[in-house]
C-alpha cells in the first residue's frame, strides 16, 4: 500500500502542476515571463541540493550535468540513490520547456494539442506494455491530463463541468489507489485520468462539501506552502545519519527527528532562500514590462 499511496500522491501532484501551468498560460501567454518565473521557482533550490549531495557522493561529471540540466531521468530512470526522487523534477522541467515551445510557436492552438499528446503517451505505454515505473518520462501523461482539466475549466462545456463536479471524490480516490497498486498492473494506464477526475470533482463542485473545511485547514495550507522544499530536501536526508541505522528499530526511533529537521529546513528554504529567487524573477520581468517599447521610441 505504501507504493500505491506514493503513486497516487505523485499523480495528484502532476495533475495539479499541469492544470496550474496551463491555467496561467491561457490567461497570459508571455513565454519569457513564464520561463523566468518557473526557473526562479524550481532551479535554485534544486541546484543547491544537487550540489551539496554530489559534493558528498562525488559522482561522474556526466551524472552531475544530467541532473543540473534535468535530463538524467532519460539516461537512467533510477537516477542515483540520494537523488532518486529528482526524476519527477526532470519530467516537470521537460514539460515546462515543451509547453513553452508549443505555445510560442502555435499560440492558442497549442493548448488543444496537449490532450492529444497526453493520450498518445498513454496509448504508447499501453501498447508497449510499459508501466510508468519502467520508464518514468511517460508519466508526463499525468501532467498533460492536468492540462486537459484546465481546458475543461476555460474552454469546456458547462454540462461537462457540472457532471464532474457531482462526482463523490471518494470514488475516484479509491479507484486511484487501485490504479497505482502493483497487484493491479492492468489499471495503471487509467491513473492519469482517474486522478484528473478526483481533482475535477473538488474543483467543479458547485456547493460546499464535507471536505472543504479539511482542505482549507491552516496546517494543510502551511504544508502546501513548503511542499516543494519538503520534497526536494527529504530525499537526500534519507541517506544521512538521520535516515540510516543498524536496525529498523534505530531507523524508526530517529524518524521523528528526521521529520522535524526536514520540516525546519523546508520552512527556512521557503521563507528565505526560495523567496529571494522568486522575487528576483518577478523583478526581472517587471523591469522588462516597464521598459518603453522600441517601436514607440522611433515614432515621431
Amino acid at each position: 500500500m505504501n507504493h500505491a499511496f506514493a503513486g497516487s500522491g505523485m499523480a495528484l501532484f502532476f495533475i495539479l502542476s499541469g492544470f496550474l501551468i496551463t491555467h496561467f498560460l491561457i490567461i497570459d501567454m508571455d513565454i519569457r515571463k513564464f520561463l523566468i518565473w518557473r526557473f526562479a521557482r524550481i532551479v535554485p533550490l534544486a541546484w543547491l541540493v544537487i550540489t551539496v549531495t554530489f559534493l558528498l557522493t562525488q559522482p561522474d561529471m556526466d551524472i552531475v550535468a544530467g541532473h543540473l540540466l534535468f535530463y538524467y531521468n532519460i539516461v537512467n530512470p533510477d537516477m542515483t540513490s540520494p537523488t532518486s526522487h529528482f526524476w519527477s523534477l526532470c519530467v516537470e522541467m521537460q514539460f515546462y520547456v515543451g509547453i513553452a515551445l508549443l505555445v510560442a510557436v502555435l499560440r492558442q492552438r497549442a493548448f488543444w494539442l496537449l490532450p492529444v499528446i497526453g493520450l498518445g503517451f498513454t496509448l504508447t505505454r499501453w501498447a508497449l506494455g510499459l508501466r510508468t515505473e519502467d520508464y518514468n518520462f511517460f508519466r508526463v501523461d499525468e501532467i498533460l491530463a492536468g492540462c486537459m482539466l484546465a481546458l475543461i475549466l476555460h474552454k469546456g462545456n458547462e454540462l461537462l463541468r457540472q457532471a464532474i463536479g457531482r462526482i463523490n471524490p471518494l470514488l475516484p480516490a479509491a479507484m486511484l489507489v487501485a490504479c497505482s497498486h502493483s497487484a493491479l498492473p492492468g489499471l495503471d494506464v487509467l491513473r492519469p485520468y482517474i486522478a484528473m477526475l478526483l481533482i475535477g470533482s473538488t474543483l467543479f463542485a458547485d456547493t460546499r462539501r464535507w471536505y472543504d473545511a479539511v482542505l482549507r485547514h491552516r496546517y494543510l495550507i502551511f504544508i502546501a506552502g513548503i511542499s516543494y522544499a519538503l520534497y526536494i530536501i527529504h530525499g537526500g536526508l534519507r541517506y544521512t545519519w538521520l535516515g540510516e541505522g543498524d536496525s529498523k528499530v534505530e531507523i524508526y526511533l530517529k524518524r521523528p527527528l528526521l521529520i522535524a529537521v526536514t520540516f525546519l529546513l523546508a520552512w527556512l528554504s521557503t521563507r528565505y532562500y526560495e523567496r529571494f529567487w522568486i522575487q528576483l524573477g518577478k523583478r526581472i520581468t517587471r523591469r522588462r514590462s516597464l521598459m518603453p517599447d522600441q517601436a514607440s521610441l522611433n515614432t515621431p
